[in-house]
């Protein structure tokens, strides 16, 4: 069924020029040289240090690495951090197993 739902999402996409980002719960980074990273469309904060920023996405988590870092702003959805950044990684999430079902025999 995801997967279906999935198809449907890029299909609207295409056909009505709807922005990825907004139909396909992606994140939107926007870079400003090493010195700033605005980010969209998270879903909270894992980890934060002076050398790394871990947020979680809808679709895996996003991985920033640097010196210095400061959370200028932060908000449910928006986070923007400065600092000098050195990397800046998509981590996939580790796909979903299926539950094993489970046959319930009545007497």
């Amino acid at each position: 069924m995801a997967k279906w739902r999935e198809r449907i999402k890029k299909w609207m996409m295409q056909k009505m020029e709807l922005p990825a980002d907004t139909v396909m719960d992606l994140p939107r980074i926007t870079m400003i040289g090493q010195l700033h990273i605005y980010i969209e469309n998270h879903q909270g904060v894992l980890r934060f240090s002076n050398q790394e920023l871990r947020l979680l996405l809808k679709q895996g988590q996003l991985l920033v690495k640097g010196e210095a870092f400061v959370i200028k702003t932060i908000l449910p959805e928006e986070i923007l951090l400065e600092g000098k950044i050195d990397q800046v990684l998509y981590l996939e999430a580790p796909p979903k197993q299926e539950k094993p079902r489970t046959i319930t025999r009545y007497p």
